[in-house]
């Protein structure tokens, strides 16, 4: 069935790609949106990747999020790299619940504990050159599940080389893992659920939706970018996705 007027086509989402020089950097930005037909659970999957040349090195942040509909009750998956440095990278890896996990304890089991993510975070955790990682947001902390990877991973001294070696070896594993998991459980699934049930999980998701955009696109982007360029971006995401 084809998606309703108002709906934007896949064919309508140009990837936007933006370059301003600032005194002192270079920064580059691309947003790309996937839209999906409300036939699936998948809402929408936005990939984004920031981009900022300094004297004192670059900083890249590339962000995966798979945002379900409200078809299932199944989490979102949250990716992000932050790289600093050639030796340096902070990581987040999650399926986000859609769920109170204390007040569903079955939803706990289910996607967290039967899919053994706890296995996998502990097996980065203790890695070389591997620390756990702890958000200064308190937002950020409370929405991550408890199997959720947040890790801090320096080589220092020893320089690319070992990154590359933690990259390639052990941290590729664990993303596709993770990635596979959310696929085959998450993204595939369908869920029964009451009325009051998808009312509650659709608040859920539109304040993660709006909190998104606020902490991470509207905090970030004017300082890069300058305002008009970041209200730009902002108001075409916020628009799309009915926020």
């Amino acid at each position: 069935m084809p998606p309703p007027p108002s709906a934007p086509l896949i064919s309508d989402l140009v990837p936007m790609i933006h370059r301003c020089v600032f005194p002192f950097s270079i920064c580059f930005t691309t947003l790309i949106l996937f839209l999906y037909s409300l036939n699936l659970q998948v809402d929408f999957i936005l990939e984004s990747w920031l981009h900022c040349k300094l004297p004192t090195g670059a900083l890249n942040i590339t962000t995966l999020f798979g945002f379900l509909n409200a078809s299932t009750e199944a989490p979102h998956l949250l990716m992000e790299f932050i790289q600093g440095s050639p030796t340096s990278l902070i990581l987040f890896m999650d399926l986000l619940p859609r769920k109170d996990l204390v007040l569903h304890p079955e939803y706990l089991a289910e996607f967290y504990q039967d899919t053994q993510l706890e296995k996998l975070r502990q097996e980065l955790n203790n890695l070389p050159y591997v620390q756990p990682y702890c958000s200064s947001s308190l937002y950020i902390r409370s929405v991550l599940s408890p199997t959720a990877i947040a890790v801090n991973i320096n080589c220092g001294a020893d320089g690319e080389s070992s990154m590359e070696e933690v990259m390639g070896a052990q941290l590729s594993s664990v993303a596709k893992e993770v990635l596979q998991i959310w696929l085959d459980k998450c993204a595939c699934s369908s869920h029964q659920m009451e009325e009051s049930e998808r009312n509650v999980l659709i608040q859920r998701d539109n304040l993660i939706k709006n909190k998104t955009v606020e902490i991470d696109l509207s905090a970030n982007l004017p300082r890069m970018f300058g305002p008009n360029v970041a209200e730009k971006i902002v108001g075409t995401i916020q628009k799309t996705f009915r926020i």
